[in-house]
């Protein structure tokens, strides 16, 4: 499964052209599932989310998807994916973080948790370009009932912002010699540059307990 997961993030331009060829105009509502289930459903958060943009606005480029029909349906699907997991969190959040489920790992929304508290409502935003926290912002900004609307500015700004720089990356950058003949080092500099601050955080969060502990 690992493995599968793996392969699929470093070969997501050759997945989503045999989508293409064997699809056609369905691999839009393919590519829109999966975007949606990424950003909308806490179970998911393993799904491309950051490559496949890139890989979507490339293959726009080649003239093989059309990029406006792509920022349309991409973005609604962000931005509906975050609304639904928000009403998820704030109907269903306490039951689902009191239960010892696999799939929902409690470090996951603990990690979320402390990075809402540094940053509040701007977490919308800031967690739409860090997998995982992006999948678990939203359900978390649920759980703790924060303002719907408040909660739904920062979403549609962020899935807006989100949506449009990744596509818009892989439709400038994507047709570049150089980036096709590379595409998998391309795609691994993006989900490293993805999770480094989630990272960071981490490392930041192991310092100051450690400093506690010491004292």
């Amino acid at each position: 499964m690992f493995a599968q997961l793996i392969d699929l993030f470093l070969h997501i331009d050759v997945r989503l052209e045999s989508i293409l060829n064997a699809y056609g105009a369905l691999t839009y509502a393919i590519l829109f599932l999966i975007v949606l289930c990424e950003t909308g459903l806490v179970v998911t958060p393993f799904l491309p989310g950051d490559s496949l943009l890139f890989a979507a606005g490339a293959f726009a480029a080649k003239g093989m998807m059309d990029i406006t029909i792509l920022f349309i349906l991409l973005s609604v699907a962000a931005i509906l994916g975050d609304s639904l997991n928000f009403s998820i969190g704030k109907k269903f959040g306490a039951a689902i973080e009191n239960r010892n489920s696999r799939l929902i790992k409690r470090e996951y929304i603990g990690r979320t948790r402390a990075f809402y508290a540094r940053h509040g409502g701007k977490t919308i935003v800031f967690a739409r370009f860090m997998p995982i926290i992006r999948t678990f912002a939203p359900f978390v900004a649920g759980v703790g009932k924060m303002n719907y609307f408040k909660f739904i500015s920062y979403n549609v700004f962020g899935g807006l912002l989100w949506v449009i720089l990744f596509l818009g990356a892989g439709y400038f950058f994507g047709s570049i010699p150089f980036v096709e003949e590379n595409f998998t080092i391309v795609i691994l500099v993006i989900i490293f540059v993805s999770i480094l601050p989630g990272v960071v955080g981490w490392i930041r969060s192991l310092v100051r307990s450690r400093d506690i502990v010491s004292r």
